[in-house]
């Protein structure tokens, strides 16, 4: 991973915490390379892909259980993706891939568990949520797209919001976590629908809240 400067790294709180710290030592004295934790993110996706679409064809314990595990997949696989980066830049350990593994990875992840959870709706009867999952997809890459064709211009990234991977992240973790007691109302994937529906309002809202800024810096440095 190169080109990790401040300004072109996503800023993180819990980069200074002291498990993550210590963590990303360990691996790096394990000589896990950077690479191989932001492969690990998309082992994470797949996996979680697949819990989500099990649960859509699930019921009672058996569907909560697997959204709640979906939700931990989402969890570990923003973990790889502060470790990572951590064992690059803190611990040296950054190869000439690194760009590559940094981004690709993290598209891949993205689409597998909004893809997931749109069909995790349209199993358990809602025709939308498919087209959803896709379309949460489709943003999310447009966000990281809109970022890094400021960076390919010379200009530092935005990472703004309000829909940015941490937050979709976030909001997706959260809606497994409500879905799981969906039964306790009376509901069967209402929340799903409803948590996707923000993703893809909130990212729609971020690609032109970037392209607004993107556009603005462009003009700033020709004037």
């Amino acid at each position: 991973m190169t080109d990790l400067t401040p300004e072109n790294r996503r800023p993180l709180k819990t980069r200074g915490a002291s498990w993550a710290q210590g963590l990303a030592s360990a691996l790096a004295r394990a000589g896990l390379s950077p690479d191989a934790i932001s492969a690990g993110s998309i082992l994470f996706a797949v996996v979680g892909c697949g819990l989500f679409v099990m649960a859509g064809s699930a019921a009672g314990l058996t569907r909560g259980g697997l959204l709640i595990g979906a939700g931990v997949c989402i969890q570990l696989r923003l973990v790889c993706n502060l470790l990572d980066g951590m064992v690059a830049v803190e611990h040296g350990k950054g190869g000439p891939a690194g760009p590559i593994w940094n981004e690709l990875p993290d598209r891949i992840a993205d689409a597998l568990f909004l893809v997931g959870a749109g069909y995790f709706a349209d199993l358990a009867g809602f025709s939308l949520g498919a087209p959803l999952g896709w379309a949460a997809a489709v943003l999310a890459v447009l966000t990281a797209y809109v970022r890094e064709l400021g960076r390919g211009l010379g200009l530092p990234a935005d990472f703004s919001g309000p829909m940015a991977k941490p937050h979709r992240m976030a909001a997706l973790t959260l809606t497994c976590a409500i879905a799981a007691l969906e039964p306790l109302w009376g509901w069967n994937g209402q929340t799903v629908i409803f948590g996707l529906l923000i993703i893809v309002l909130g990212a729609a809202w971020t690609v032109a809240r970037r392209t607004r800024t993107l556009a603005g810096r462009l003009a700033a440095r020709e004037g």
